[in-house]
């Protein structure tokens, strides 16, 4: 008898982390470095119609498409959500997610802000976390750096990410990314204590 307490208790259903933020926040660099530190946490990649940008890769960064590739898969309801953004289509595989909840492995994704409240709706066990930069200037730093946009798409990037912080109470976490590695033992304290959860027994 006890053992199966045990069992059960051992037993529990996965965590599926929504991790999102404005443009440069660095949620590609802080999910890139949790896999590291949790390398049984299944990453959800979604799918764009922006080109590619330097070093990244096809399958491991974004599923890269063209718009009509996008819209007919759209079209078939194969997307969570799916946004434009800075004239680019965005979109989170729904097959991806649903064969990771099932395989019982926690789940990573990092859709927009408006794409996280899509996913919450479609998933109410969802936990959100929202990432930001310190402040205003270290977030036109990090956009500068990247040397792939122009100054006035800068600007909208700026723009669009002060309008998604307003929508940072929505979420159940927010981590301030002003060191990498704090930020990465943030989120992962915050999947340890998500999944210690007595609901997801």
């Amino acid at each position: 008898m006890k053992e199966n307490v045990l069992a059960q208790i051992v037993a529990r259903k996965p965590v599926l982390l929504v991790v999102s933020g404005p443009s440069g926040s660095g949620k590609d660099s802080v999910i890139a470095a949790l896999r590291m530190v949790e390398p049984n946490i299944a990453y959800v990649v979604s799918a764009t119609t922006r080109p590619p940008r330097p070093g990244e890769v096809e399958g491991e960064h974004y599923r890269f498409l063209n718009r009509d590739q996008f819209e007919k898969l759209a079209a078939a309801g194969e997307f969570i959500e799916t946004r434009e953004y800075a004239g680019n289509l965005y979109g989170t595989p729904r097959r991806f997610v649903d064969e990771a909840v099932r395989s019982g492995r926690d789940v990573v994704l990092k859709p927009e802000v408006n794409g996280a409240r899509a996913v919450k709706a479609a998933y109410p066990q969802a936990v959100l976390v929202f990432l930001t930069a310190p402040s205003d200037d270290a977030l036109a730093q990090r956009l500068e750096r990247r040397n792939t946009d122009t100054a006035d798409a800068i600007a909208v990037r700026l723009e669009t990410a002060r309008r998604e912080a307003g929508h940072a109470k929505d979420y159940d976490y927010l981590i301030v990314n002003d060191e990498l590695d704090k930020a990465v033992s943030r989120l992962s304290a915050i999947l340890t204590a998500e999944g210690l959860r007595v609901s997801r027994l």
